[in-house]
Parts: C-alpha cells; structure tokens; sequence
C-alpha cells in the first residue's frame, strides 16, 4: 500500500466526522447502517442503455434506482435539496454508471420530485425500512392522506407502489445559477484537514481547496466553487483518482 495513502488512512480513522456511510441509528432491537450522498444523478432513458453508459434497465413507471453502494431492495428516501420535495424508492439492484453521479432515477422520481434536468441534485439516503407504510396501488392521493392520518405510526412515509399509469416526462429547468462545492470530509482537527489539502495540491492541479470551521471542532474540506458542470465533472474525476469516498456536491 501506497505510504502517504496509509498515513491518510489512519488521520480518515481518528479525525473525520460526520461522514455519512456507517451512522449508526439506534432502534429497541436493531442497529442501522445509513447511507447518504449528496450529488448529481442520472434520470433513466433507453438510450444510456443501448449506449452502455448505464447496464441495467429501469421501468419509467417504477419508483425504482439504481445504486452502487447499496444492496437490492434496500428503500430510498429520494430529496430534492433545491425544494425540499421527497419520494420513497427502493434500489433495483447494483448497477455500473459514471462515478459522477450518485444514482441513476426513473422519470417518474424526477418528475414527482420536479428536479431540474440542468442541475438533476439529490439527496438520496437509505431508510429504516419499519419507517416506510405501503399504501397498495392504484390509490389516490386523497385517498393516501386519508390512510396516513389515521395510521398509528409517527413519522409515517406514503408510498404509492401502482406502476399502471404511464409518466410524463417533463423537462423542468430552474433559472438558478449553477454555483457547486464538492465536499471531501469533515474533519475533528484543522491540522488534519490542512494535511489532506496539501496532498491534493501536490498530486492535482487543483489550487481551488477550501477549510471552513462549521463549528467547534469541525472543519468542513472542500473544492471550488464550480460555475459549470464540465469544471465540476473534471475536478470530481481527478479527486476520485486519490481515492476519496463518498464525495458530494453541495449547492452555494
């Protein structure tokens, strides 16, 4: 193993925090593993199919992802940071796409959540699935809402699972300003975060790294701003070859 890399390892062991793959959400009887990512996806069409930049098929009538680091079947709470609208999902299975993007959605998610196709950012997290009520097909949403406020269940999440009615597919732009930071980690101690950003000024050309102080003992390490999704893609891609994890995009 690379000798800076395992350096890296150990400062990543004892100094990151907040990091989201391993929270650990404790319930009477089970502990659960949560995943989060903030980053672009990729909204499903035959044609990233047929041209091998996806190598699994999804059904637009679904509210089914694609997903790399989680199992199948694992559910989804699908987010759009840029309105705070919500779906449930569940992972079809493992699939190869572009690193870029944190999943590969359906239209129907992209609609019901109205991403915009210019800026497609989500915040896709794995949920407990006893958090999740099913609410059988074919319902409405009246009749939804009806189910929810007389189920017993606090926090409860409606998922309607009819996939017999066709999606429209809509192209939603905002006028937002395209304006991103990828997040690397947060660390416990800014001597450890200076570390890091050394390294990447001596093994990329990327001079744009930034370590705020979010709070007491949290130092948040990041690139950019990007004004353009090419710049973004580009630094994204030369940080995943120093083996980062878990990289996000956070909207400025």
């Amino acid at each position: 193993m690379n000798y800076k890399i395992f350096i890296l390892l150990i400062f990543f062991t004892f100094s990151c925090t907040n990091q989201n793959l391993g929270k650990k959400i404790i319930s009477t009887d089970i502990i659960f593993q949560k995943y989060s990512n903030n980053g672009f996806t990729l909204i499903y069409s035959d044609d990233l199919f047929k041209s091998k930049v996806i190598n699994k098929k999804l059904n637009d009538r679904e509210l089914l992802v694609l997903q790399k680091n989680l199992k199948k079947d694992t559910t989804v709470k699908i987010t759009n940071p840029l309105n705070n609208k919500s779906i449930i999902a569940k992972v079809k299975n493992k699939s190869k796409y572009p690193n870029f993007y944190n999943s590969v959605i359906t239209n129907r998610i992209a609609a019901e959540i109205e991403l915009d196709s210019n800026q497609p950012l989500i915040l896709i997290e794995s949920v407990d699935q006893s958090s999740v009520f099913y609410a059988g097909k074919a319902k409405t949403f009246d009749e939804e809402k009806n189910v929810a406020d007389k189920a017993p269940v606090e926090g409860i999440s409606i998922v309607n699972i009819s996939s017999e009615t066709l999606v429209e597919k809509k192209d939603i732009k905002s006028s937002e300003k395209f304006n991103y930071i990828i997040k690397i980690a947060n660390f416990y101690y800014e001597d450890s975060a200076k570390l890091v950003k050394e390294r990447i000024m001596s093994e990329t050309d990327i001079k744009k790294i930034n370590i705020d102080k979010i709070n007491v003992n949290n130092y948040r390490l990041s690139i950019g701003p990007f004004k353009s999704i090419e710049k973004l893609r580009n630094s994204f891609e030369k940080m995943e070859s120093l083996y980062f994890e878990n990289l996000e995009l956070i909207k400025q």
